[in-house]
C-alpha cells in the first residue's frame, strides 16, 4: 500500500492508483493529483477544495451558480487521516473541520486492489451548539490538475426513453467553456456545465457517468454518481485549470436540505472516479473493473444465463396459457434457460395499469392457474419469471385502500399520483412488509427464480412527510429501497433481478451493484436499437448490460440477423415469435445462443472497445468489440444500402497476427476483410444489400 503523510501532503493508493491530497494550512484541504500510480507529485498546488459545502448560513465565498468556492469549503482546514484495508479495498479517510459551525467533514475514498479507480462519499458531522441547515455537500471535488483547458475534451450523455446513452465528444474550451480571460479579470468564473436529473428517474434525461479527457497527455476520468434517485454532477473552469463536483441532491436543483442538528451526522451519495493516463480506453478498463469489485456477489455472476422475455414485439404484455406454452417449447429448443412471463400475468379484465398492487395471478389468463405455465417451463429446464412493479399501487388497485396514507410519497398530506398510479415510500414499514410478502409469496409458493423489477413512473421532487425538505424524503425514500432490495437478496441469494425502468430510467450503480442484469431500452424499431446497445457498456457492465435481440418471422434473414446481433455482445435477451419461425430461422437463433455461450465465457473478464468511436445516433457504422485476453469479440452493423467499406480501429492488436472468423450469421454472404498490421485496422466490405445489415466476428490473436 502506498502510504505517506507529510506537513503538507497525504499520499496513498496501491500500485493501480496513487492519490495526493494537499493538507498545508496556506490553502483548503484539495487533490492534488490522482493518478493511475504514476506519481504526479510535481504538479502545483491545487485550488479546488476536497469538500465543498453550502450551508444556508454562509452560501458561497464568490457568487455564481456553482459548487466550487463555497464559504464553508474554503473554512475547512486538515484534522488528519486514517488509513486501513477491508478485504481487498484499501481505505483512506480525511478528516476536516470548520472552527465557526462545529461542521467536522470526512471524506472516505475506497479503492480495490489492482484497480485505477475510487469510490468516494463524504460525512459531515454537527459538532457545534446550534442546528446548521445543509443545502449541498460534494461527495467528491477535485481539479483536472496536470491538464490545460485548451486540450480537454468532456465526455458526456442524454438520455431518454427509446433513446437511452447517446453520448458525445466535445472540446472543452469553446464547445463547453468559453475563454474568458479569467486571468485578466483576477476571479474564478461563475458559470459551469452541469448535469442533473430530478425524481426517482436517474437516468431518465442525463446520465450520471461522465469523463475528462486530455488529447496532449492522454489522462483521463471517467466518473459516476452511484444514486438511484437526484443528482448532479459539473465541470467548470478556475483560473487554474478545469474542476470536476460530483453530487447528490441540492437544494437549488432538487429541493433538498438537511437541518443538521448538533450531534447528527449526514452521508453524501457514493460516486465513483477511474482514472487513466492511457487516454479514454484505459480510463474505460479502470472503471469496468471497479464496477465489478462493486458489485454484490451472485451466482448468476458466473451462470450469465439465457434470458427469454415474452414481452418485447411478442405477446406485449397479453399473456395466456395458450399463448405461451408454445413459446416457453420454442424458447426451451432455442437454449434458453430462463423465461419470463412479462406484465399481464396479474390481470384478470382489459385495464390493469391503475388496479396493480396485489400482484395475485391473474384466473382468466390462466384457465387452470398459472402453475401449469411456471410447471412447463421448470420441466423444460429453464427458471421462471414474472415482471413486477414494486414500488407502485394502481388508483384502483384494492391495496391503495389496505395501505396507510403514511405508506406512500406524499405532498401537503396529499398522496402523489402520477400516471394514475401512487408511488410506495420505502420508509415506512407497512410499505416493506407488503412488498416483502409479494417477493416470498412468489418465490416460495411458485417457485419464481427471476424478477424483471421495472419502474414506469417518476414521483418527481420528492415528499414531506417526516423530513426537513421534500428532496430530503425522497433521498431516504431511495436509500429505503435499495435496503430493501438487499433485504430481498439476503432472504433468497439466488434468486435473479432485472433491472428496467421503462427500459432504462435508472441505469445507475446504486441499482447495479444489488441487481444482477439491465434492461438497456424499450427500443422496438431494431433499426434504431443498436447505438443504444453499443454505447451500453460505458455505463453498464457487459455481462449485465441486456439488449433485446427480438427476431420476427417475417424478417428478411439479413434483418433477421442484424436484431439478433444487437443482443450479442452482453447478456442474450431473446423475445420473438420463436414458435411462428420456419425451420431455418430457429436454427439461426439456436445458432445465436451457442455464439453468446462461447461469448460468455470470457464476458466477465472484458473490457468494451469502440473501433469507430462512440456511437452517433444517425451513424451509417456502428461497432462494439468486447475484449477478453487474447479474443475479440467484434459486432459490426451496417445501417443502411449506401454504407460502403469501413475501416475499424483496433489498437490493442497492433503489429499481431490474427485470426478473423465470422461467428454470426454463418448462413449469409460473407464479408471481405482485409487486416493491416502494421495499423492494426479491419476493413469490412459487405456484401450489397437494399437495406441494414450486421456480423459478428472473433479475432483471436496470435
Amino acid at each position: 500500500m502506498i502510504s505517506t503523510e507529510s506537513a503538507t501532503t497525504v499520499v496513498w493508493g496501491h500500485p493501480a492508483l496513487e492519490l495526493v491530497v494537499d493538507v498545508s494550512p496556506g490553502g483548503p484541504v484539495a487533490v492534488r493529483s490522482l493518478t493511475d500510480g504514476r506519481a504526479a507529485h510535481d504538479r502545483p498546488r491545487a485550488g479546488q477544495p476536497l469538500v465543498e459545502l453550502l450551508i444556508a448560513g454562509a452560501g458561497r465565498a464568490r457568487a455564481s451558480h456553482r459548487f466550487s468556492e463555497t464559504a464553508v469549503g474554503r473554512r475547512l482546514v486538515y484534522t488528519g487521516s486514517t488509513r486501513g484495508r477491508d478485504g481487498t479495498w484499501h481505505e483512506l479517510h480525511v478528516d476536516q473541520r470548520d472552527d465557526r459551525t462545529g461542521l467536522a467533514a470526512r471524506t472516505s475514498f475506497r479503492s480495490a486492489d489492482g484497480v485505477a479507480a475510487c469510490q468516494v462519499t463524504t460525512t459531515v458531522t454537527n459538532h457545534g451548539p446550534a442546528p446548521v441547515l445543509l443545502q449541498g455537500v460534494t461527495s467528491f471535488a477535485a481539479a483536472f490538475a496536470g491538464s490545460r483547458i485548451e486540450d480537454a475534451d468532456l465526455l458526456r450523455a442524454d438520455s431518454e426513453w427509446l433513446g437511452e446513452g447517446r453520448w458525445t465528444r466535445h472540446p472543452l474550451r469553446d464547445d463547453v467553456l468559453p475563454d474568458l480571460d479569467l486571468a485578466l479579470h483576477g476571479q474564478d468564473g461563475r458559470g459551469r456545465f452541469a448535469a442533473v436529473s430530478t425524481g426517482t428517474w436517474s437516468t431518465g434525461t442525463h446520465l450520471p457517468t461522465g469523463g475528462l479527457v486530455d488529447r496532449r497527455t492522454g489522462q483521463a476520468w471517467l466518473w459516476q454518481v452511484e444514486h438511484n434517485g437526484a443528482w448532479r454532477w459539473e465541470v467548470g473552469e478556475r483560473r487554474d485549470g478545469a474542476y470536476l463536483a460530483l453530487l447528490g441532491p441540492t437544494d437549488i436543483d432538487h429541493q433538498w436540505h438537511r437541518n443538521l442538528r448538533p450531534g447528527e451526522s449526514f452521508t453524501t451519495v457514493p460516486v465513483s472516479v477511474a482514472v487513466s493516463g492511457d487516454d479514454f480506453d484505459g480510463a474505460v478498463a479502470a472503471l469496468t473493473a471497479h464496477r465489478r469489485a462493486l458489485v454484490r456477489p451472485h451466482p448468476d455472476r458466473f451462470a450469465l444465463p439465457v434470458v427469454f422475455n415474452d414481452y418485447m414485439n411478442t405477446l406485449m404484455g397479453d399473456p395466456t396459457t395458450a399463448k405461451l406454452l408454445p413459446l416457453v417449447d420454442a424458447a426451451a429448443a432455442a437454449g434458453a434457460e430462463v423465461f419470463c412471463i412479462d406484465a399481464g400475468w396479474y390481470d384478470n379484465g382489459t385495464s390493469w395499469w391503475d388496479s396493480v398492487g396485489e400482484w395475485q395471478p391473474s384466473e382468466t389468463r390462466f384457465p387452470q392457474g398459472i402453475e401449469e405455465v411456471l410447471t412447463r417451463i421448470r420441466r423444460r429446464g429453464m427458471v421462471p419469471g414474472l415482471w413486477l412493479e414494486p414500488e407502485v399501487i394502481g388508483v384502483r388497485s384494492p391495496m391503495a385502500g389496505k395501505l396507510p396514507d403514511a405508506a406512500f410519497l406524499q405532498r401537503g398530506g396529499v398522496r402523489l399520483v402520477e400516471h394514475d398510479r401512487y408511488v410506495l415510500d420505502l420508509r415506512h414499514p407497512a410499505a416493506v412488509a407488503h412488498l416483502d410478502g409479494v417477493v416470498d409469496r412468489l418465490v416460495e409458493d411458485l417457485g419464481i427464480g427471476y424478477f424483471k423489477l421495472d419502474y414506469n413512473v417518476d414521483p418527481g421532487a420528492g415528499t414531506d412527510l417526516a423530513a426537513d425538505s421534500v428532496g430530503a424524503g425522497l433521498l431516504g425514500h431511495n436509500r429505503a429501497h435499495l435496503a430493501w432490495l438487499d433485504g430481498v437478496l439476503d432472504r433468497h441469494p439466488e434468486l435473479i433481478l432485472e433491472n428496467c425502468a421503462s427500459g432504462a430510467m435508472r441505469m445507475d450503480y446504486a441499482m447495479l451493484s444489488r441487481l444482477q442484469l439491465q434492461s438497456t431500452s424499450d427500443q422496438q424499431d431494431y433499426l434504431r436499437y443498436p447505438p443504444i446497445a453499443v454505447s451500453a457498456p460505458l455505463s453498464v457492465l457487459p455481462e449485465q448490460s441486456a439488449s433485446w435481440a427480438y427476431p420476427q418471422p417475417d424478417m428478411p434473414a439479413e434483418d433477421f440477423a442484424y436484431t439478433v446481433c444487437t443482443g450479442l455482445l452482453g447478456r442474450l435477451y431473446l423475445s420473438g415469435r420463436l414458435d411462428l419461425m420456419s425451420a431455418e430461422q430457429r436454427a439461426s437463433v439456436r445458432e445465436a445462443v451457442e455464439v453468446f455461450r462461447e461469448i460468455r465465457r470470457g464476458l466477465t473478464t472484458s473490457v468494451p472497445l469502440w473501433p469507430l468511436g462512440l456511437p452517433g445516433w444517425r451513424d451509417p457504422w456502428l461497432s462494439l468489440a468486447l475484449r477478453a485476453g487474447d479474443v475479440t469479440h467484434l459486432a459490426v452493423w451496417r445501417r443502411g444500402a449506401d454504407a460502403g467499406p469501413v475501416t475499424l480501429s483496433l489498437p490493442h492488436l497492433r503489429d499481431q497476427n490474427v485470426h478473423i472468423e465470422a461467428r454470426y450469421p454463418r448462413d449469409l454472404p460473407a464479408w471481405a476483410v482485409r487486416w493491416d498490421t502494421e495499423t492494426g485496422s479491419l476493413t469490412l466490405t459487405p456484401t450489397p444489400h437494399p437495406t441494414a445489415s450486421a456480423r459478428l466476428f472473433r479475432i483471436v490473436a496470435g
